[in-house]
């Protein structure tokens, strides 16, 4: 007989073993949660998340089931309040063996057995994303997705427009206009390679939002700086801002498109970059020739016209930004680092948003379980109370950047590395021909009308001017051997006038401003010049005698419209427009014809088109032959998008578009480089080389696979 000391201990024992056999089994099912192979499963019915698969008995159901029991069954009570028998216990030890040794695993075994998952689960994403359909949440993050790229085409535009103000607003000389020109293409050749690498890693929704506010930042900054460096140093990491845009914006909408979407709506998403140029454009031509939409703040702080062209420029990529801020991450990328739950959450929303939109909302997301890939990457974190605060920060920079690291070796493995040196031959020679072209075109059509301008100028020889007061404009002229004694050149304007082997005796030049007007070999007698711009490099080998200068003109002054030459903005604006056309048929056709001979078609047509340019000799051919030449070359940028998207997998695809950006923005430095140095000397070379180039591009394409029949991997 059992003494009640004796009980007592028992169950003192007892409770203590249940404690423990409680603890070990919490930790179990932390870590085994979805490694079981009796996963626990979402139900269909209710959408929540469910432990088991028999309904947990409530609190009165167990008293009862334990009644009745003697004292030796005790040990089992355990089981009907949630704790397991100690053998379930070995049992879920047994399971948990193999996953313990993952760390001895050889890594190419643990790779492979990722990759496998990932094959897995691209199929099942793929039947995922049919059951969500495509409708209003697709067509939301079309449009917000569509601001984000538009602002890119914004900024490609932006400085071309700006450019003939600002080198008179900040007095640039040649080779500081050249600069500023491609210090704009520089930050987005590295921006496109930094955020596409951090978007594999931090997410694809987060970086955008960052890089989109880097951009608007100092986008909207460097209207107001007044100097050159810093103007060059705000346009230049605006453009490493906006650089991610493009490699993020089509790795995170593909993720959301089934197979048979993907094709034509990642070529209508482009159709934002052609709008994103025709409205600058449309702002630099309503809003630069405006002087008078500007103030200024003393005498050295002037806020003019280009400036307020600028701040409008930042409102696309301000207005995706706000946008971005009510849309999900990728689903795709979750699940590929192993955040299941908040996947399939993100999916429920896609599915419940485009069910209701088609007035099904009673359709239940029926998706229980989606398949996870195996987790390899080994995150390093430090406890807050570890080391400093630049230790923890520098410990979270060198794993991040080892990441981004072996992402970009990753894509120059035996694997990938024929089409990533394929794909990136294709893009560099796209985007040397096109930017490089699209640079000339503009420069080519300046270069007539200077040469039409100068064929008009007005030549004065040995003329006598005495006592003759100039109160109004003398432009387009040349004056050789003059002789000028007591003239008062006064409130007046010289625009492009030369005076060569000149005399002026006792003149007197008062607030006077002057434009492409130089002194060449003249002499100066008791001359005054009080309030000009008349400085000292416009005066060429010339002779002061007792001359006089005060209260000269402080910076550079925007007086005259040649500046702002309308036609250039309306070549710009019929050049995106002219593409309309090219993404429509690029949209409608890329599924049917296929990535590659969209390609390789669009490129073998814009090379035959550069031939024509050799019959351009007005201003009204050029105009045509650029928009000839932007309407055939669009659907191969398209192509191009979609085809780097699908060829790589989602742990790699930002990546990967981040990477042949870089190399696109690189293509597009050389280009303007070279082809600009060729204006006005010979069109041969420009025309041979673009078109080269694109036969080139045109021909390795073939070689690429085709992949509008396979899955997003």
């Amino acid at each position: 007989m059992i003494s009640m000391d004796d009980r007592y201990r028992n169950n003192a024992n007892l409770y203590q073993g249940a404690k423990d056999i409680a603890k070990e089994v919490n930790q179990v099912s932390d870590d085994y949660r979805y490694q079981d192979s009796n996963y626990e499963r979402y139900g269909s019915n209710d959408g929540y998340y469910h432990s088991g698969e028999e309904p947990a008995q409530e609190e009165d159901a167990q008293s009862d089931a334990t009644e009745g029991h003697d004292e030796d069954d005790e040990v089992y009570e355990g089981e009907y309040q949630g704790i397991p028998h100690p053998d379930d216990i070995k049992a879920k030890h047994k399971k948990k063996a193999p996953a313990m040794v993952d760390e001895f695993r050889d890594k190419a075994e643990l790779t492979a057995e990722r990759m496998e998952d990932e094959e897995q689960l691209a199929h099942q994403y793929e039947n995922i994303i049919e059951e969500c359909g495509h409708g209003r949440f697709q067509w939301t993050l079309f449009f917000v997705l569509g601001l984000a790229l538009m602002a890119d085409g914004v900024e490609v535009f932006v400085v071309g427009f700006v450019l003939p103000s600002a080198e008179k607003d900040m007095c640039l000389s040649s080779s500081n206009k050249g600069m500023l020109g491609l210090i704009v293409y520089l930050g987005m050749m590295v921006g496109a390679v930094i955020w596409g690498g951090l978007a594999d890693k931090l997410g694809r929704r987060k970086c955008l939002i960052i890089s989109l506010t880097i951009n608007a930042a100092f986008a909207f900054l460097s209207s107001f700086v007044q100097g050159y460096g810093f103007f060059l140093f705000c346009r230049l990491i605006s453009g490493l801002g906006i650089g991610g845009s493009l490699p993020i914006v089509f790795a995170y909408f593909s993720e959301f498109l089934s197979r048979e979407k993907r094709g034509e709506h990642l070529s209508w998403l482009c159709m934002f970059w052609m709008i994103g140029g025709i409205y600058a454009s449309a702002m630099a031509w309503s809003i630069i020739p405006h002087y008078g939409w500007g103030f200024s703040m003393g005498t050295k702080y002037h806020f003019h016209s280009w400036r307020v062209f600028v701040v409008v420029c930042a409102l696309p990529c301000i207005s995706s930004l706000v946008a971005l801020k009510l849309m999900p991450e990728s689903p795709r990328f979750l699940l590929e680092i192993g955040k299941h739950d908040e996947a399939w959450m993100i999916l429920k929303q896609v599915h419940d948003t485009n069910m209701r939109a088609k007035g099904e909302p009673e359709r239940v997301f029926t998706v229980a379980h989606i398949k996870t890939p195996k987790q390899i990457d080994e995150f390093i974190e430090i406890q807050s109370s570890t080391g400093t605060w630049y230790q923890r920060w520098l410990v979270r920079f060198m794993t991040t950047f080892k990441q981004v690291w072996d992402n970009l070796l990753y894509c120059l493995t035996a694997q990938y590395r024929m089409n990533t040196l394929i794909l990136a031959v294709v893009w560099f020679t796209m985007a040397f021909s096109y930017y490089g072209l699209t640079v000339w075109f503009p420069d080519m059509i300046r270069y007539l009308q200077n040469e039409d301008y100068e064929s008009r100028v007005k030549v004065f020889d040995r003329e006598t001017v005495k006592h003759v007061t100039f109160n109004f404009t003398l432009e387009n002229q040349i004056h050789r051997n003059g002789l000028y004694v007591n003239d008062r050149f006064s409130k007046m304007t010289f625009k492009s006038v030369t005076f060569e082997d000149g005399l002026f005796e006792e003149c007197y030049f008062e607030d006077v401003t002057s434009s492409e007007t130089f002194f060449k070999n003249c002499t100066l007698v008791s001359t005054v010049f009080y309030n000009t711009d008349l400085y000292e490099h416009k005066f060429i080998e010339c002779m002061f005698i007792n001359c006089t200068f005060l209260e000269q003109k402080e910076g550079c002054h925007l007086d005259f419209e040649q500046e702002n030459d309308f036609l250039i903005y309306l070549v710009s604006f019929l050049g995106s427009l002219s593409v309309l056309p090219g993404n429509i048929i690029s949209a409608l056709f890329m599924d049917k014809i296929g990535r590659i001979k969209m390609i390789g078609g669009s490129m073998l047509i814009s090379a035959v088109c550069c031939f024509f340019l050799f019959f351009g000799n007005q201003e009204s051919v050029m105009i045509g032959l650029q928009c000839l030449f932007c309407g055939a070359s669009i659907a191969a940028w398209n192509a191009l998008d979609v085809i780097t998207v699908e060829l790589y997998p989602t742990s790699k695809r930002a990546t990967a578009l981040g990477i042949l950006n870089g190399v696109c923005k690189f293509g597009a430095i050389l280009g303007n480089s070279i082809f600009a140095s060729f204006v006005g000397i010979t069109k041969v070379v420009p025309i041979l080389l673009a078109s080269s180039a694109l036969v080139t591009g045109g021909l390795l394409s073939l070689r690429l696979p085709e992949t509008r029949e396979q899955v997003l991997m």
